[in-house]
């Protein structure tokens, strides 16, 4: 597999405002319509939302990780994540295991079903993945990191991408051993989230050690973490140097921030905020999807986290998520949300978010039960 990236830009100023045009992130024979992509999040980047993103503007959408362990390829949950049904091009599939010889067929069986690239998770801080030595685990072992990576780059055809964090901890970071390690074996572009393992989430992200990382490699590098609006995105991008953006949580209920960042970075302009109509439209879109996807029953359950992050900073939405996560039927939950939105709408043609969102706990309580 033949690899370049290339990345011309023709930089001019509004005012203070630098822009820079016709960027392109290439990767193998892929080239990405631009510069933003979706972070693989479990629970959350099934093929429904991986769609959504993509029509709303982002350039590229990572799947959530689909186990290397081949004694659960035939089951329900495995299955659903290999379905690519539909689905734009290119499709990228996040794998996750500590075995080499399991991640080369894991490899194999997903370009099989339809990956048109694979990356390799070494980012994951979850303990339930950290403890069979797998995702951001990995980084404390180099020598089987390199295992892995040979043996998924030499297993496929297709070009392989690598997530990784900065360390195992702020006495460990490694990131720059580990990013050129990947390079030398084949690894095309690599994703890297700006905290350690021990961090998981907590703390602000830093980006010197990306910016470190960036520096030493030449293939593509994708910035990750606490990139939430579009002048963090352009920050980021110019403080690191990176080729692209990777949003996570941020597109949770907000899905159109990848049409948002994009503008502002050609323009240095925001655009409006969405009318309620078309996010109406665009939330109904996404739970039928969920519900065909799914199944009506568990369909349903998977919406409701949806909604919730939907509509989460909305006048009057602390009391409608609350009831939301008591309705047990599809029409129920359609009919509260029609409901909801033509409240909205007699108020405001636009989105309104309250900044003091009163919901507090009972919000975080809410998503934890839809999830």
């Amino acid at each position: 597999m033949i690899f370049w990236f290339s990345q011309t830009s023709i930089a001019y100023k509004i005012g203070s405002f630098r822009i820079k045009e016709n960027q392109l992130v290439q990767i193998g024979n892929h080239i990405l319509k631009n510069n933003l992509v979706v972070a693989p999040m479990a629970g959350v980047t099934d093929r429904p939302f991986r769609q959504l993103c993509k029509k709303m503007g982002a350039g590229l959408a990572v799947s959530e990780m689909v186990t290397s362990n081949s004694l659960l390829y035939g089951s329900e949950k495995t299955k659903r994540r290999a379905n690519h049904e539909g689905e734009v091009n290119p499709i990228s599939v996040q794998i996750a295991g500590a075995d080499p010889k399991m991640m080369a067929e894991a490899a194999k069986h997903n370009v099989d079903n339809g990956a048109q690239i694979i990356d390799i998770n070494m980012g994951c801080p979850a303990k339930k993945i950290c403890n069979v030595m797998a995702g951001s685990a990995l980084l404390k072992d180099e020598p089987l990191v390199s295992q892995i990576l040979k043996a998924v780059v030499s297993a496929v055809d297709v070009p392989v991408t690598l997530k990784i964090r900065t360390g195992w901890d702020k006495q460990n970071r490694n990131a720059i051993t580990i990013a050129k390690m990947a390079e030398d074996i084949g690894i095309q572009a690599l994703a890297m989230h700006g905290r350690t393992r021990a961090c998981a989430y907590m703390g602000e992200a830093e980006y010197d050690t990306i910016a470190a990382v960036k520096q030493a490699i030449n293939i593509p590098l994708i910035a990750n973490g606490d990139i939430t609006t579009p002048e963090k995105a352009k920050y980021v991008l110019d403080y690191t140097g990176a080729d692209a953006v990777m949003i996570g949580r941020a597109a949770q209920g907000r899905p159109w921030i990848f049409r948002e960042i994009d503008h502002y970075l050609k323009t240095g302009e925001h655009l409006l905020a969405p009318t309620v109509d078309e996010i109406h439209t665009v939330m109904l879109e996404h739970l039928h999807d969920l519900y065909d996807f799914y199944g009506d029953l568990t369909g349903m359950r998977m919406a409701r986290k949806h909604i919730s992050w939907y509509t989460k900073g909305l006048a009057g939405s602390a009391q409608f998520r609350h009831t939301m996560n008591t309705l047990q039927t599809i029409e129920l939950q359609l009919q509260a949300i029609n409901d909801f939105f033509a409240e909205l709408k007699a108020k405001n043609d636009r989105l309104v978010y309250i900044d003091n969102d009163a919901d507090g706990a009972e919000s975080n309580a809410s998503e934890a039960l839809a999830a």
